[in-house]
C-alpha cells in the first residue's frame, strides 16, 4: 500500500478486494499480502476484549437490515453470499459516511483531562473522580466490566462505588490501586508515587516488592526510589489539623545501600553513617513493626556490620 494514498482510497481499494475473495474470484498472492498488513494495521494497539465487544455492537446494529425470514432460516450457497454481501455494503457504508464516528463511539476510549483546575468525572458504575490540576483520566468503553479498569496520570481522589464481585483497578505510572469501594488519593509527582486512603480498603501493588494492604488514615508510598514501598500511619493529633505520621512497614528489593539509609532518615528523623565502600550494596528486606533501632540493626545484621549509637546517630562499622 503506498503511503501517499489517503484514508478513504486505501479502504475503498481493501474492501474492494474483499468484496473479491467472497464472490470467490481468484486474489493474487500480492494482494492477500496487502490485505493482511492492512488488517495487522487495523487492529494495531486494540485490546482483544475491547475488540471483540465492538464487533457485537457492530453486528447487533446490523439486524435491522435483514428481514425476519433472512434471519430465521439462511439458505446455502447463494443465499450465504447474499448476506455477506449486504454485510460488505452496511460495513462500507459505516467507513465511508461514519467512519470516524464509529471508532469514536464503539472503540476510541474516553480521556478526561483537568487543565488548569479541578475537574470531577462521573462514571457509569456510579464512582466520582476528582481530577487534580495537570490530571489525565483514560476510561474504556468497555468500562464498567466484570473488573473496573481505569488509567490514570497525575493526581485525582477517587470515590468508587461498592461492588462486592467488580473489582475497581486504578493503572497508574509504575503502580496500580486496587479497591471494591472505597475513597482515596492517588499522587505522583516525577518517580515518587503515594497513595492516601480515607475509608474502606485497598490493595497497591508495584512491581518487585509485596502487595501493601491499607486501612484509613493509612499511606503507601514508594519514596520515588524503584523496588521500594512503605506505609505510613497517619494520625490526627487533638485539636489541631497536623496529622502524626509513623512507619508500619518498609520493603525493599534490590536496592542500593545509599538510597535504603537515606528512607531510613527521612522516615525516623534520624542519621545513619556507614562505610562509604558499601552504599552500592543492594540490599533486600522487610521491615515491619520494628522501632528505628530494631530496623537498623536488622541492616547491619544484612551487612555484616556492628551498630553503635550516639545520641540520634547510628554509625555502622566492622
Amino acid at each position: 500500500m503506498k503511503k501517499h494514498l489517503t484514508y478513504k482510497n486505501i479502504e475503498a481499494f481493501v474492501f474492494r478486494l474483499w468484496e473479491r475473495e467472497v464472490s470467490e474470484d481468484p486474489i493474487s498472492e500480492k494482494e492477500n499480502e496487502l490485505l493482511r498488513q492492512w488488517k495487522i494495521q487495523a487492529e494495531k494497539g486494540l485490546d482483544a476484549v475491547y475488540s471483540t465487544e465492538s464487533k457485537e455492537r457492530v453486528l447487533s446494529g446490523l439486524e435491522h437490515y435483514f428481514s425476519q425470514a433472512d434471519i430465521i432460516s439462511i439458505q446455502p450457497a447463494k443465499t450465504f453470499k447474499t448476506h455477506l454481501y449486504k454485510i460488505a455494503a452496511v460495513i462500507i457504508l459505516l467507513l465511508s459516511l461514519g467512519g470516524i464516528f464509529t471508532y469514536t463511539m464503539f472503540i476510541k476510549p474516553d480521556v478526561y483531562l483537568a487543565k488548569s483546575g479541578k475537574r470531577i468525572v462521573h462514571l457509569e458504575d456510579g464512582s466520582v473522580v476528582t481530577l487534580l490540576p495537570g490530571a489525565e483520566l483514560t476510561v474504556e468503553k468497555s468500562f464498567p466490566a466484570s473488573t473496573r479498569v481505569v488509567d490514570l496520570k497525575g493526581n485525582a481522589i477517587f470515590s468508587v462505588a461498592k461492588s462486592k464481585t467488580h473489582p475497581f483497578i486504578v493503572r497508574a505510572d509504575g503502580f496500580s490501586t486496587k479497591v471494591l469501594g472505597t475513597v482515596f488519593k492517588i499522587s505522583q509527582s516525577g518517580r515518587k508515587k503515594a497513595v492516601d486512603l480515607y475509608e474502606g480498603k485497598v490493595a497497591v501493588s508495584s512491581p518487585g516488592v509485596p502487595v501493601s494492604f491499607l486501612t484509613p488514615n493509612q499511606k503507601w508510598t514508594n519514596f520515588g526510589i524503584a523496588h521500594t514501598t512503605a506505609v505510613i500511619s497517619l494520625k490526627q493529633v487533638k485539636n489541631s489539623s497536623r496529622k502524626v505520621s509513623s512507619v508500619l512497614s518498609l520493603s525493599f528489593n534490590d536496592v542500593p545501600l545509599k538510597e535504603v539509609v537515606a528512607v531510613l532518615e527521612s522516615s525516623y528523623s534520624t542519621k545513619v553513617l556507614y562505610p562509604k565502600e558499601a552504599e552500592h550494596k543492594k540490599i533486600t528486606a522487610d521491615f515491619t513493626g520494628g522501632t528505628v533501632g530494631e530496623n537498623i540493626e536488622s541492616l547491619a545484621f544484612i551487612l555484616g556490620l556492628e551498630v553503635q549509637k550516639k545520641e540520634n546517630t547510628y554509625i555502622l562499622k566492622k
